[in-house]
Formats: C-alpha cells, sequence, structure tokens
C-alpha cells in the first residue's frame, strides 16, 4: 500500500503516552483546558459524576484519576463548548446536514433550544417548551391506540429519567419500549435468567483480586471499557493466566502500558496480558465453548480412571443444577472435525484451555458483544453458563460470569422498568404504589419497533436519548420508517443523523449532561446508575447548563407525562421533579431491591443490589441453575458456500457505539478513514485481490432467502490483517446495510450484528 493511504502498522502497546496525548487533545479541542482537566479529575469519584463512556465499577479506593482516553473522549464530547443554537441551524437546511459526516453532524456541539422541524424551509427552528409538550400530547392523545407509539431509550438516562420515563409510558397504556439493551445484551438479559436465574453478571470487581484464571470471549476492552484493563493487568502480574478468545488481535489484550504506572510511562514498558490468544472464527463462539467442555469432560474421565475424584463439582452439579446428563450426552454427540471447523480451533488449542479452566479452583469469564450479537447469541451466553456450572464456578470468591456491558447505565434501566416484557413483581410493585393496572402484554423491542414503524402500526416515536435509526441493522428499512412518522421526539444533548430522518412532526428537546449541574426547585440535585456489576452510586455534575432553554430528562419527561396525561392516576409529577429523593422513595416502593434508597446512595460507593447466584440462589422455576442444551455449533455460511465470508462488525478506537470521536482506530493501524475492510491475506489472494485494491462487499443470502442487489457497501479499501480464514471486519454502522432486519437471535431479537454472510468482490 501507498504510504500514505491511512494504514500503517502500529507497534506501541494499548495505553501508554499515546492514551495520554489524545486525552490532551479530545481536552484542547472540545473544552476550555483548565475547564477540562478539572472537570476530568471529578470523572467516577465518589462526589463527582459518573462516566458516560462505559459501566465498568469504580474501585472503592479512587485514584487521583479514575477516567480512560475514550471516557475522556466521551465526556469532553458531551461538555463542549461548541453550540448547536437555533443560529446554527438557520445557516443549514436538514437536507445539507444530511449530507455531512455522523462525525460532523454530532460536533455542531450541544442543543440549547427546544427545536421544531419546519418542513416548507426545511430547517429546525426553536420553540417554547410549552407548544414542545403542547405537540406531543397532541401527537399521542390523537392516536387510536398507545400501542401505536415507541418509546426508546438509550442507556445514558439515569434511574431516575429512566424510572419516570416507564412509568408515564405505562400509565400512558402501553409497554413498547424498544431499548438499546435489544441491539447489545438482550442475549444476556434472556438466556441468563433461563440458566441462573438473573440477567445480569455476578461477580464483583474485588472477585477479581481473587480469580486464578478469567477467560476472555468476544470484546476489545481496550477501546470499549478501557478502565477494564487496570484491572486485567493487575491480574496478569499478580500471575493469573487470562486466555482470550478473540476473531482479530486486539492490542490492550496483547500489551497494555498503563497511564498511571511511573515505571512503565518511563521506560516506555508494558505487561502482556493474555497468557493464551485463540483466534476463533467469526461465529464460531458456540463450537470453540463445546470444543472447551469437551476437553472437560475427558479431563475429568482421566482423572477418575487415574483414580481421583474427577474434575467436575459432582457435589455442585447434584445440589444446584438440572440437566447435566442432557448437557454431556449433547457433547459427547458432537464431532471434533465439526468443532475444528466451525471454529478454526484447533483440538489441542481447545483442549489446552480446559485444562487452564480445571487447574483453576475458580474462574470468571467476561464477554462482549462479540458473543452475543449473533444468531445464536442466546445460546452462546447459556453455553458460557454451562462451563461455569461444570465445576461450580457461581457463588464463591473469584467466580462468575462477567458481561461487559457498554452504556454506564443501560443496566440500571432495565432493573427499573425499561422492559417491554413487562415483569409481573414490576406491574404489582407500579399498582401497589400509584394504585393503576399497567398493562401487561409483552411491548415491542427494537426490532420489532422498526417493522411495526415500517409497516403502519405504529405513527408516534419517543426516543430518551440515542441515535436508534442509524444504531439499527438494515438502514434502508429503518430510515425509511422512521421518515414515515406523523410524530417524532428526540430528547437529546448533541445532534445525530437520527435526528435528520424527519417525520410529519420531528421536536429536539435538549437536556443536560452526566456533568452539569441540575437545579431543581428543592435544589441541587444527583441522579443515580447502576454499573455492569450492580453496583448503584450517584453521580452529580457541576457545570453550567449550554443554556437556561435546557432541561434535565426527568424534567422534561415529566412535562410530556403532564401534557399528556393531566391529572390521570393523580401522579405528582412536579413533585417528583422538584425533588429525585421523591423518585428514588418511589422506586423503592415499587421494587424492594431498593430498600433504604436514599440513605444507601448518600454513602461512598453506593451499594450493591441482590444477586440470587452469588449465595447460590437461583430464581428460575425449578429452583435450581440450568445446563441449557443446544444443538448444532451455529450456521456456518461457508458451508454453503466457500466463496461466502462471515464478517463482523467492529467500533474503532475512536468512536463510541454509534458516536464518531474521529477517524483513527490507533491499534488496528488505520488512521484519518473508516471506508476499509480487514481480510485474511489468502482470501484475498483466493479471490484475485491484494492488500490496497478496493472492494465491495454484498450481503449474501442465508439459506431459503432471495438475494438483496441493493444491500452493498461500496468502495472500501482491503486490508490484509490477522484475522482467521472465511472470516472479515467493517466498520459499525457503515455496515448495517448488508444485515437485513430479520437477521437476528430468534430467542433475544439481537440483531446479528457479528456474523454476517458476505461476499467481496473488486469495487465498480
Amino acid at each position: 500500500m501507498a504510504k500514505d493511504d491511512g494504514v500503517r502498522p502500529y507497534t506501541h502497546p494499548a495505553g501508554g503516552w499515546d492514551a495520554l496525548g489524545a486525552v490532551a487533545r479530545a481536552i484542547r479541542t472540545q473544552m476550555d483546558v483548565a475547564v477540562g482537566a478539572k472537570t476530568l479529575l471529578r470523572n467516577n469519584q465518589p462526589v463527582g459524576f459518573d462516566c458516560p463512556g462505559c459501566a465498568w465499577p469504580d474501585p472503592k479506593h479512587t485514584s487521583a484519576f479514575e477516567f480512560c482516553e475514550n471516557g475522556a473522549k466521551a465526556v469532553t464530547w458531551e461538555a463542549t463548548k461548541k453550540r448547536a443554537s437555533p443560529e446554527v441551524f438557520a445557516r443549514h437546511t436538514v437536507s445539507e446536514l444530511l449530507t455531512w459526516a455522523d462525525h460532523d453532524i454530532e460536533n455542531l456541539g450541544r442543543l440549547t433550544h427546544p427545536m421544531a422541524y419546519d418542513a416548507a424551509s426545511d430547517r429546525y427552528v426553536a420553540i417554547g417548551w410549552d407548544e414542545a409538550f403542547a405537540r406531543i400530547a397532541a401527537g399521542l392523545n390523537a392516536l387510536p391506540s398507545p400501542d401505536m407509539a415507541e418509546f426508546y431509550t438509550s442507556g445514558r438516562a439515569s434511574n431516575e429519567a429512566a424510572f419516570l420515563y416507564q412509568l408515564f409510558v405505562r400509565a400512558y397504556g402501553t409497554n413498547n419500549f424498544p431499548d438499546c439493551s435489544n441491539m447489545c445484551h438482550e442475549a444476556t438479559s434472556v438466556g441468563l435468567p433461563q440458566s441462573i436465574g438473573i440477567g445480569k453478571g455476578t461477580v464483583s470487581l474485588e472477585d477479581f483480586d481473587h480469580a486464578e484464571a478469567i477467560i476472555s470471549i468476544g470484546h476489545n476492552p481496550g477501546t470499549n471499557h478501557p478502565r477494564m484493563m487496570t484491572t486485567l493487568r493487575e491480574a496478569a502480574k499478580r500471575g493469573a493466566p487470562i486466555v482470550v478468545i478473540n476473531p482479530l488481535k486486539e492490542r490492550a489484550l496483547e500489551r497494555f502500558a498503563a497511564p498511571q504506572s511511573p515505571v512503565e510511562m518511563a521506560t516506555f514498558g508494558a505487561t502482556a496480558i493474555a497468557s493464551d490468544y485463540l483466534q476463533v472464527k467469526v461465529g464460531g463462539d458456540a463450537a470453540a465453548l463445546k470444543g472447551i467442555m469437551k476437553g472437560v469432560l475427558a479431563l475429568d474421565a482421566a482423572d477418575l480412571a487415574a483414580g481421583g475424584a474427577g474434575l467436575l463439582d459432582r457435589a455442585f452439579i447434584a445440589e444446584h443444577t438440572q440437566g447435566f446428563e442432557a448437557l454431556v450426552a449433547d457433547l459427547e454427540a458432537t464431532d471434533w472435525g465439526a468443532i475444528e471447523q466451525a471454529s478454526g480451533l484447533e483440538r489441542g488449542r481447545l483442549e489446552q484451555v480446559a485444562r487452564v479452566y480445571c487447574a483453576a479452583r475458580s474462574v470468571i469469564v467476561c464477554y462482549g458483544m462479540g458473543v452475543t450479537q449473533h444468531r445464536a447469541g442466546t445460546a452462546n451466553v447459556q453455553l458460557i453458563s454451562n462451563l461455569l456450572l461444570l465445576r461450580g464456578n457461581y457463588g464463591r470468591p473469584g467466580a462468575g460470569i462477567c458481561p461487559l456491558r457498554g452504556h454506564s447505565n443501560v443496566q440500571g434501566d432495565r432493573t427499573v422498568g425499561i422492559d417491554e416484557k413487562a415483569p409481573a413483581p414490576l406491574r404489582e410493585g407500579i399498582k401497589r404504589v400509584f394504585g393503576f393496572d399497567p398493562p401487561a402484554a409483552h411491548g415491542h423491542d427494537a426490532v420489532e419497533a422498526i417493522k411495526a414503524i415500517a409497516e403502519g402500526r405504529s405513527r408516534a416515536m419517543i426516543c430518551l436519548g440515542g441515535n436508534l435509526a442509524v444504531a439499527m441493522s438494515d438502514p434502508r428499512r429503518s430510515f425509511a420508517a422512521v421518515r414515515g412518522l406523523d410524530l417524532s421526539v428526540h430528547i437529546a444533548t448533541k445532534p445525530n443523523r437520527s435526528h435528520l430522518m424527519v417525520g410529519k412532526e420531528t421536536l429536539l428537546l435538549p437536556c443536560l449532561g452526566r456533568t452539569e449541574l441540575d437545579m431543581q426547585a428543592g435544589g441541587a440535585q444527583s441522579v443515580t446508575v447502576e454499573d455492569s456489576m450492580s453496583m448503584v452510586h450517584a453521580s452529580k455534575g457541576r457545570l453550567p447548563a449550554p443554556s437556561e432553554h435546557v432541561r434535565s430528562e426527568p424534567a422534561i419527561i415529566a412535562g410530556i407525562a403532564r401534557a399528556v396525561l393531566g391529572d390521570r392516576y393523580g401522579i405528582d409529577w412536579e413533585g417528583m421533579v422538584a425533588d429525585y429523593d421523591r423518585i428514588r422513595d418511589a422506586i423503592e416502593g415499587v421494587l424492594p431491591a431498593f430498600a433504604d434508597y436514599n440513605a444507601r446512595i448518600r454513602q461512598p460507593g453506593g451499594f450493591r443490589l441482590p444477586l440470587g447466584p452469588t449465595q447460590r440462589v437461583w430464581h428460575t422455576p425449578s429452583g435450581k441453575a440450568q445446563f441449557m442444551v443446544f444443538e448444532g455449533l451455529a450456521e456456518d455460511p461457508r458451508s454453503q458456500d466457500p466463496a461466502v465470508l462471515t464478517l463482523t462488525t467492529l467500533r474503532s478506537h475512536d468512536q463510541y457505539n454509534t458516536t464518531i470521536y474521529g477517524l483513527d482506530d490507533r491499534y488496528r493501524g488505520v488512521f484519518g478513514r473508516r471506508d476499509v475492510v480487514f481480510l485474511n491475506p489468502e482470501d484475498l489472494a483466493e479471490r484475485g485481490l491484494a492488500a490496497g485494491d478496493r472492494v465491495d462487499l454484498h450481503a449474501a443470502p442465508q439459506a431459503g432467502e432471495a438475494a438483496d442487489p441493493d444491500a452493498v457497501l461500496r468502495g472500501l479499501t482491503a486490508v490484509a490483517y490477522d484475522i482467521p480464514r472465511g472470516s472479515a471486519g467493517a466498520y459499525y454502522p457503515e455496515a448495517n446495510i448488508l444485515i437485513p432486519l430479520a437477521h437476528s437471535d430468534p430467542q433475544s431479537g439481537t440483531p446479528s450484528y457479528k456474523s454476517v454472510p458476505v461476499r467481496v468482490t473488486r469495487a465498480g
């Protein structure tokens, strides 16, 4: 390749001086340097604000700084001094803005006024809050049924905002709660309750200090949750083996230089993280997990034959589980040759993982969206749980399952009621506290919401944050659907592309960010969030709002609720917004797990919600943990057509979900661009292609599907990369065009962003 094409080797470890340089640039380009530095020093501190950048928990004893490179980008991006004011929108039509890159749209800055789309001028124009609420009420109350409205939630919302939101929506009369969870960890929320009785991880941050081995599957912590790297580095330095199973070699899981380590920074040194790195074929996770479990069973049998007690925890299995015999029968019937073919891994490599697993008394398995965003996502999660159950790796220090969430409160939103499945205890609690019967019918998840909008069954949508149309698979269908809405409302800090998909009536409502002072009638307010390890803690900003017209999320939700519902059910919306303690009192009344809520969040670090598996209590129908059998090894498109590759979508290092901070993907050696596809050199040669060639990606139909000639991502540059044969990688959300809306996990509805069958051809 040419030297100036933006693709070149990156040889440094993750973290280190390059990370500090990126933090400095983020502050310099978005904020006043002094204000930015002071703000970041309050990030993830006991009396500060919770970083919106990830859901990794805070240590009990915080250091001078508890932020990472991407956390700094998230904070400065939202707390920017730039303003997307009415004057800015007056200079640019919506049609013009749609031609801009996503980075440039969001880089307009913070929204400062409520605005409505004016079709005559093709511009957003400022309106007052009362008019905005009246328009929303008119649109929602004109619908023939509440089920014709969708209420999306982003995981950045606080517990207080999410609770008020679900209360309003259920009082309105529907359970249509499409949520960002539906696109990331819904397989966890569906799969783990069937397996262990709760849809959350079971480990604490302290458990990592006691783990004798860690298995890390399908995630990239150096980019998506960099503060985890401190924890992994500490485990590696004390000698705990860390086995990584991931298609791409992610730099942070190879070598990490801790910016807080004076020695590593002074010597340009680094810590090796992975003790073994298995590059599984994209979509081969189920096969790999079955191979590891077959290895465990073989080691157990060999130990018994040698006169030992065996390596399975038979006492735990007998007392705490069901389904063991069915799992063993399925594993014994699964052929090693099929496992090797589907996983792309040799039997010996998988058996070595089994040996590491069996040699450790306490094991944590961490996983990310590389596990969940498949058609077999729910099965993948349950297979991980099966592996842990074999040796009783629940309910003791240093052991358990660790799903890695993205948004800082995506887990909390679900806990306080953002749930289209409308669980009975939640409905009973609402009736007990607020005196009305919430609807019980299963509502729409994200995929079902887009389908309903596309088919005309839903006519209105309110989005509490997020960038739904861009985040969804099948953007051609998603974009067209939301443009046909009668009413669309976006509560947001900054503009994004979804806001430009205007319907008949489209409103933008500016809200406060995490870093900003939330002043209500009762004084300055704190909000609360739940991290990925079920710790609930307070968050309080201090920066001034972008303008006097910006309101908090709870205040906006209460304003909409009052306008739409009037005095229905006698809910004191204004009183709860005046003092968020009253919202927390209501949460405590509805959800007993939040007992003494206000008192406990005033303690440094907050409190942990109860987790049954940590006490070996299983809230399943049988009262026991379940071994869940998954027949088969997940679909391998290459078995149908050798010309087909399986593509995984990727986030770059300058990206958080759909937010593009910049055009560099430093650790993968891509700079100033995103129009690339990562391919195995042999797969390139097999197609008569070479690194640097321009190529097109075509969606390949799966069995029984018709080819879609328009599902093409054109003009990418081929990058020869260390990725397994038969696999490919391209950036999200650009590659979403290759994923039909129907390609999702049938159990959880999660779109299969990580296993997309494609064909690669020369461009043009």
